[in-house]
């Protein structure tokens, strides 16, 4: 790839997505392999640094970094010196001084990847920033539609639930359209951001109406940690009137994908047979993941276009 960075799925082109994609397919029978890894980057140096809590998404870009033999520090915001007052660009200048060579961060804070590629010279990832973006969970759901669908050029993707505060929903937004697929975001009222018409996608009231229509639908947690007033009366409302359970679950195409980043509430935007249902692939996501980051590692660590990379799987002892 031509970037330096993954920052937002607005730095990448249509083709670049393609790239991506591909790679993870070849990266997949790798990250399923739980005792096989690759040389590809060994001797590199990858910092995980993780400034707000998260457990999948550093679990997976650990794994991912392992996979291809980097070696993985992990620096959390708790008990480190950031909690005691450091600020954000010495931070930056510790890790430099470390020697490391790709940093993936995840911030509270929308623009912190991007202001952290202003003090070091390395590749940033972006594993989730503010309310802004989520790179990888949308370019790896988009390679989860993919393996199920095929071309997603004119497949419908309905995005239910909390667009206000999700980083996910802008993201998938952005991937979905490069792909050409089209979008319908469903949500309360009181959950859609200001001008959510200038994202380039459909907006909908009436959940029953829309799921009869859709190729999937995804589903976005209800971010209670990020709420700080009533955005709906309570949670069993929320359920009754925008949650998915079996009767919403028939109303689907038989080939229609149930899609949620994670971590789900039970019983709140979707229900347990639902979530268990042949219908689900989510846990096939979090396997995704581990291959779209591998993808997205080797591809700004080892170069684009270098055939010499070695991707011969070595069992690790």
């Amino acid at each position: 790839m031509s970037l330096q960075h993954l920052i937002s799925i607005e730095d990448l082109e249509h083709d670049e997505v393609v790239q991506i994609l591909d790679t993870a397919e070849e990266m997949l029978p790798i990250a399923q392999r739980q005792r096989n890894s690759v040389p590809t980057l060994r001797g590199k140096v990858v910092c995980n640094l993780f400034l707000e809590d998260s457990t999948r998404t550093r679990i997976s870009f650990d794994l991912a970094a392992k996979r291809l033999s980097a070696e993985v520090i992990n620096f959390s915001a708790k008990g480190s010196s950031v909690s005691k007052g450091e600020s954000f660009k010495d931070t930056a200048l510790t890790l430099d001084a470390m020697g490391v060579d790709c940093v993936v961060v995840r911030s509270g804070s929308s623009g912190a990847p991007l202001q952290l590629s202003h003090y070091l010279d390395v590749p940033i990832l972006n594993a989730g920033d503010g309310w802004h973006q989520h790179p990888t969970q949308a370019l790896l759901d988009v390679f989860t539609m993919r393996r199920h669908l095929g071309d997603l050029a004119g497949r419908k993707v309905a995005v239910v639930g909390d667009i206000l505060h999700s980083r996910v929903a802008r993201s998938e937004v952005q991937a979905l359209k490069l792909v050409g697929a089209e979008v319908v975001l469903v949500a309360p009222p009181t959950l859609l951001p200001p001008a959510v018409e200038r994202w380039g996608a459909t907006v909908a009231t009436d959940l029953d109406a829309v799921l009869p229509e859709i190729d999937v639908l995804y589903l976005l947690r209800v971010q209670r940690e990020r709420m700080n007033s009533a955005f709906f009366p309570s949670s069993r409302e929320y359920a009754r009137i925008w949650g998915v359970d079996r009767r919403r679950l028939d109303l689907l195409k038989p080939d229609a994908l149930v899609m949620h980043p994670g971590p789900m509430n039970r019983g709140v935007e979707i229900s347990g047979d639902v979530a268990d249902s042949d219908r689900s692939v989510i846990t096939e996501q979090v396997t995704n993941g581990i291959a779209v980051r591998m993808a997205v590692l080797y591809l700004l660590l080892a170069g684009a276009g270098r055939a010499d990379a070695e991707l011969t799987p070595e069992v690790t002892r």
